[in-house]
């Protein structure tokens, strides 16, 4: 539909099937059951099938490439970003075309190299910001270790039989945490010890647990953050513009000065918090429990951006469906008040900041209690509060 049908946006429906039902629908996930939209993605489809026929190398990734991927991915992440509000791509029938298949081709080409889904664990874009948000799900699978003891043949990872194992090489009993495990089922059939579970939690406690222990948490945050505001000031201001024509008129010069200015902000909001710097860990390394406490407000913000998009434009939804394939159901046009979708947005804003602040407590007053100053706690709340205002200021 996006590469052969109208380019017109008010002709064709895939620009809100993308980047409405479906993007917002993922987003919405990560709230409710972490990572497993990515057990139903449909990208590694094709490469299911090359490995299904054998036409593919039956090795796993080097220890190099395990090693550096995460980077790459990140920075693929914030490449599709900048591209798609250089591109206006959600405006693009065409170049939404060019990504979907994009990622199509990248998990594709990795499930020939690699068995398993090489792609969606150590490479794939949206698979570690999905794997960052899911630490906020309510939902966790987990094994039951003491059902694991003495497990021999670990059929939850190596398969059994004509069952391939698990796609993303972890196995239930290696799952402690939402950011790789793909919630995808295939252990549940192979583990003959009824070991992996769904558990119901307290949505923040992984964040608290882990505590920005994982660098790549600590890129994406900010960046995420960065380029929802950069966002908001290319659709939302008017000296944008004027801006943009200083600069020669150039968009993608205009918003990567934004973006860059954005992106350090919050990496000065993540310095600021003297407790939550770059800490050291001889267990984990380098962390940050500052990123922890801006998850909530990164994601949530994540939800505005998109979700403002869907509200605003799901009454064209029959209309734009009509022009597309010839019938004329402008009638069931409608339009959501301004007031109500303003009212959603900063209620989600709300409940980021909410978020944000008890993590905040939770670190000051118990995981590192008597560590912070009392005015240090007061600092990190007035961040969380000038955050919560820029957001604020943008609904």
């Amino acid at each position: 539909m996006g590469l052969f049908g109208p380019q017109d946006p008010s002709e064709n429906i895939m620009l809100f099937i993308s980047w409405g039902l479906w993007w917002t629908s993922i987003v919405l996930s990560w709230f409710f059951v972490g990572r497993m939209w990515c057990g139903v993605c449909p990208f590694p489809g094709i490469g299911r099938i090359f490995q299904k026929l054998g036409l593919y190398r039956k090795k796993l990734p080097k220890q190099i490439f395990l090693k550096y991927c995460a980077y790459g991915a990140t920075i693929l992440l914030a490449f599709i970003l900048w591209v798609e509000a250089v591109t206006h791509m959600k405006y693009s029938p065409f170049l939404t075309s060019l990504l979907l298949i994009a990622i199509l081709v990248g998990a594709t080409i990795f499930a020939i190299l690699y068995k398993g889904q090489a792609w969606c664990r150590h490479f794939c874009p949206m698979g570690k910001i999905i794997g960052a948000a899911a630490t906020m799900s309510i939902l966790e699978f987990r094994p039951l270790l003491e059902k694991c003891r003495g497990c021999k043949t670990f059929p939850c990872k190596r398969g059994k039989g004509n069952i391939s194992g698990c796609p993303v090489y972890l196995g239930a009993y290696a799952v402690n945490n939402n950011l790789l495990c793909l919630v995808c089922g295939h252990c549940v059939y192979l583990c003959d010890r009824d070991s992996p579970r769904l558990f119901l939690r307290h949505p923040l406690k992984e964040l608290i647990i882990n505590k920005g222990r994982h660098l790549t948490c600590i890129y994406i945050i900010p960046f995420l953050m960065a380029a929802q505001l950069a966002r908001f000031v290319q659709e939302k201001t008017s000296w944008y513009q004027s801006f943009k024509t200083f600069l020669g008129n150039s968009e993608a010069l205009a918003f990567t000065v934004i973006l860059g200015l954005w992106f350090i902000f919050f990496l000065g909001i993540i310095r600021l918090g003297k407790l939550f710097i770059f800490s050291e860990d001889e267990l984990f390394g380098k962390f940050s429990p500052m990123v922890s406490v801006l998850v909530p407000m990164a994601f949530s913000g994540e939800l505005i951006y998109r979700l403002e998009y869907v509200l605003y434009e799901v009454g064209n939804f029959f209309p734009v469906f009509g022009r597309q394939f010839g019938f004329n159901l402008e009638s069931l046009g409608f339009v959501i008040p301004a007031c109500l979708i303003s009212f959603v947005l900063k209620i989600i804003t709300i409940l980021g900041g909410i978020g944000a602040f008890y993590v905040a407590w939770i670190f000051y007053s118990q995981e590192f209690e008597g560590m912070v100053p009392k005015k240090n706690f007061f600092v990190i709340v007035g961040l969380i509060i000038l955050v919560s205002i820029l957001y604020f200021s943008f609904i």
